[in-house]
């Protein structure tokens, strides 16, 4: 009878197990499946929002709320559901009988209940997380944005920075000038003050950095602001002045700010700004420079400051420092010749920086006298603050090398201020205007252009930068050497309409126009247009008209009377469509850019341009087509650019080749093409692979192979929107083909500078680059299947090495949306001029190929990218790590630099 008290047992269980209970612990099994595919199905859920939250944060804005609550849900539920499960797996286990009835039929109950509780939890998060329309929002502006500053340590500021922040603290002082001549440092001032904030905590809102400048813009001065504030572009892009100051007072009024204006150089209508008057108890602050004490009456400033020039010691300190020890120990009489020369700088740290760097090579006392005689024989006492300054910073101008160079110097004045002036745009003006003649050959013109911009930027009369991503080189002029510039090239004040540079002045009556029959140059800018002019203006003595951007028309007969002109530039002017015919009869004309512009069709009377040197038609988009034999008609053509234009113009591309083959002394060419036999017909000319510098290729349909010829004179290669392109081949000019899987080192492309590669889905490698040995800049972007830059077969490849420094050149690396990328190069590799690499969205790239070299050779300067990227990467010697980290920066971090 042993037997039966375990079957009675097991028939009480089964009794007690009844009704929807027994129906729930029945579905246990099955429930338990469908928690786990439902929980699946939220985590792939969770991950989708997880990649939208990480896109949007890297764009600057961070998670709402809502997504932050949903998944940290998500993830307390997963803790939940697992926790679970392993409870409902134990319990099943221990049923009777191996899969029948449980041994606590209460206890599966529950647990079966609670399965079924969780199923609806986790759909309803699903649900959720499908429906979510925004997931980010974004990021409130910092309190202060750090400014930096040039010139390290600050010298001679300390008083004066002293005095502001002790004002900066009186509740009774709401309004702050700060003025002094141009170049004493006003400028580095108001950065040191804009810095303070960063370093001690304050109880200001936010504290707001805005560039005046002159002529004042106010939409300008406005639109800062307003995006300083975060205030939505909805409320105020587009609206009219007031309606735009109205958002700025109605922010400002509920915030403790500080406002700091930089340059300004006529009293500034703050209340038509939108900035509330201070007082009323919001201690909010305003301080300003200037270089007019007058200004600040205008302000109406409760206290002004002026900025003096450095006493003797401090003087001397800035000038020895900018001169360099090397120099100063060449000879024992320097350091004496030195504080002399200083001397005659009058305490300007903007003077004793620039000569200072003129002096820097001189190293013979005999130099140093006979420059410092010719610093003391400048004029000192000229009447005005600027003509002060200008007779010390005239010698500078007065140093330099040759007349082309002052010329070249000169010319810079014509941009606007703060204008970041491409390099090589600049280069082909000074071309055209004849500055370089002494070059027959386009290219030792440009190399020489190229020497000048060093020299101008070492004599500190230009400032160098590039352009993010892009990599353009531009210059900028500070306005204090520019305004000199100005006053120089107008013979020192005396004709004073010599150069006319308009910037921002709205319509310019005809009165004024009259008056510019002497003028030399005129460049008009950014909102600037000519009244309808009753007769044909008068222009005998002009040789360069650059700018109009704002003009869609000129007035009638505007360019009947210019003589002698050279240059026209009329470039980025995007609301001309229409170029008006009598621009073909002016027979000297040298230089025509119509780059940018919205130009329909280029009028027949082109073709009489007989003297035509330089032709850039770069993206014309609207052009509808060349007319017949026009360029071929221009004889005297020697720089031809049409990088860009629709592919829905009917240029032919073929006829165009023919025609620039035909010029004899054609020597720069830049262009591009859409087919295939295009690139073929270049590549057979002789004249066409010598002179063609920049090759753009771009949307060939069904071709999956290039094949570029050696050897030829291309500095900049663009392949774009190729979508069926998979590998690139070269070719010897005695047709031997060669793989592009390391080539004959013979087949070279010495001159070749700028690579760049845009949305070539298909594309493998580019192995073909280790024969590109002075390559400076490589770009590759939205290129989705390349797994190497460039394949390392060391069996294959020692031969090439040997040869070839592979990247030895490379100054910018820029890698962005390559999804399956993994490797730059096999190996270490030393990167001797490496001086930026940016990475995006290159998940797969877990090496660069760096090792110590890399370090030891102090050019890398920034490595940009995503934080997880960076945080990712696998390093073979950990030192390496560690001395890069410094260097890298994320986007994000960049803008707030």
């Amino acid at each position: 009878m042993d037997f039966v008290s375990p079957v009675l047992d097991v028939a009480s269980r089964i009794c007690n197990c009844v009704g929807d209970r027994a129906d729930h612990i029945r579905r246990l099994p099955q429930n338990l499946n469908s928690l786990r595919a439902a929980m699946e199905k939220l985590n792939n859920v969770y991950k989708d929002v997880k990649e939208r939250v990480e896109r949007e944060e890297n764009l600057e804005k961070k998670r709402t709320h809502v997504v932050g609550g949903w998944m940290e849900g998500v993830a307390a539920m997963e803790k939940e559901v697992n926790e679970l499960l392993d409870r409902c797996d134990e319990e099943i286990l221990k049923k009777c009988l191996g899969i029948c009835c449980p041994r606590n039929c209460r206890a599966s109950y529950k647990l079966a209940k609670m399965v079924r509780e969780k199923m609806d939890a986790v759909a309803e998060l699903q649900s959720e997380g499908s429906n979510f329309q925004e997931v980010a929002v974004p990021l409130p502006s910092p309190q202060v944005i750090e400014r930096p500053l040039e010139e390290k340590p600050v010298v001679g500021l300390d008083s004066p920075f002293q005095e502001v922040w002790t004002l900066l603290q009186d509740e009774q002082v709401g309004s702050i000038g700060i003025y002094g001549m141009g170049g004493v440092g006003k400028t580095t001032l108001l950065k040191k003050i804009n810095n303070k904030f960063l370093q001690l905590g304050n109880d200001f809102d936010i504290v707001i950095w805005v560039v005046i400048s002159r002529p004042t813009n106010l939409e300008r001065v406005q639109e800062t602001i307003l995006d300083r504030l975060d205030i939505p572009d909805d409320r105020w892009k587009g609206r009219e002045e007031e309606k735009k100051a109205q958002e700025i007072r109605r922010v400002l009024k509920t915030k403790k700010f500080v406002l700091l204006l930089d340059d300004i150089w006529e009293p500034l209508d703050l209340l038509r700004v939108g900035i509330p008057p201070l007082g009323d108890g919001n201690q909010s602050k305003i301080v300003f420079s200037t270089r007019s004490k007058d200004v600040c009456g205008g302000m109406a400033a409760q206290k002004s400051i002026k900025v003096e020039c450095l006493e003797e010691k401090e003087a001397l300190s800035l000038f020895q420092a900018k001169v360099g020890e090397d120099t100063l120990n060449s000879h024992p009489d320097i350091p004496k010749l030195a504080e002399m020369v200083a001397k005659e700088c009058k305490g300007l740290p903007l003077a004793l920086i620039v000569i200072a760097r003129a002096m820097a090579s001189a190293r013979t006392p005999e130099e140093w006298e006979r420059n410092s005689q010719k610093l003391r024989m400048r004029p000192k006492d000229v009447a005005g603050t600027e003509n002060d300054l200008f007779s010390v910073l005239t010698f500078s101008y007065d140093s330099l090398s040759d007349e082309a160079t002052k010329s070249c110097f000169l010319y810079c004045s014509l941009f606007p201020e703060d204008f970041p002036i491409p390099s090589e745009h600049l280069i082909q003006l000074w071309i055209g205007e004849g500055f370089l003649d002494e070059y027959d050959d386009t290219q030792e013109a440009r190399n020489q252009g190229g020497e000048i911009i060093e020299m101008l930027n070492r004599a500190c009369l230009l400032e160098a930068g590039t352009t993010p991503f892009s990599r353009e080189e531009y210059l900028k002029m500070h306005d204090v050497i520019r305004d000199m510039a100005l006053w120089l090239a107008c013979e020192k004040g005396k004709k004073k309409n010599k150069f006319v540079v308009k910037d921002g002045v709205g319509v310019i009556r005809a009165q004024e126009v009259e008056k510019w029959k002497d003028t030399q140059r005129i460049s008009l800018w950014n909102e600037t247009k000519i009244q309808e002019l009753r007769e044909p203006p008068q222009f005998p003595n002009t040789e360069t008209l650059i700018g109009c951007r704002m003009m869609s028309t000129f007035p009638s007969g505007f360019f009947t009377n210019m003589s002698i002109i050279r240059v026209l530039d009329i470039s980025n002017n995007r609301t001309l469509k229409l170029l008006p015919a009598e621009i073909g009869n002016l027979a000297t004309l040298q230089y025509l850019n119509l780059t940018r512009t919205s130009i329909i069709h280029l009028p027949i009377q082109l073709k009489n341009l007989k003297k035509l040197r330089f032709l850039i038609l770069d993206e014309l988009f609207s052009l509808v087509s060349l007319p017949n034999q026009m360029v071929s008609s221009l004889s005297s053509l020697q720089f031809f650019s049409m990088k860009s234009f629709s592919s829905r113009s009917s240029v032919d591309e073929i006829m165009l080749l023919e025609e620039l083959e035909q010029f004899e002394h054609i020597n720069d060419i830049s262009i591009m093409l859409i087919s295939i036999l295009s690139i073929q017909r270049l590549f057979e000319s002789h004249k066409l692979r010598r002179s063609t510098r920049s090759l753009k290729i771009e949307g060939w349909k069904g071709v999956n192979q290039v094949q570029l010829v050696s050897p030829s004179g291309i500095k900049a290669l663009i392949l774009e929107s190729c979508d069926e392109l998979e590998e690139v081949k070269i070719i010897h000019f005695e047709k031997q083909v060669v793989p592009s899987k390391f080539p004959n080192p013979q087949c070279c492309f010495n001159h070749l500078l700028s690579v760049h590669i845009y949305l070539c889905k298909k594309l493998l490698n580019l192995n073909w680059l280790i024969h590109a040995p002075k390559l400076q800049s490589l770009h590759i972007e939205h290129s989705g299947i390349i797994e190497k830059v460039i394949e390392d077969e060391r069996s294959e490849g020692s031969e090439i090495e040997s040869s070839l420094s592979v990247f030895s050149r490379l100054i910018y690396l820029t890698l962005i949306y390559l999804p399956k990328l993994e490797s730059i190069y096999g190996h270490a590799l030393p990167f001797p001029s490496l001086r930026e690499i940016h990475v995006w969205r290159c998940p797969r790239l877990k090496k660069l190929p760096f090792d110590s070299s890399i370090c030891m050779s102090k050019k890398l300067e920034k490595i940009i990218g995503q934080q997880e990227w960076w945080d990712g990467l696998e390093w073979e010697d950990q030192t390496v790590m560690h001395n890069l980290t410094p260097i890298f920066s994320t986007p994000w971090k960049l803008i707030k630099c």
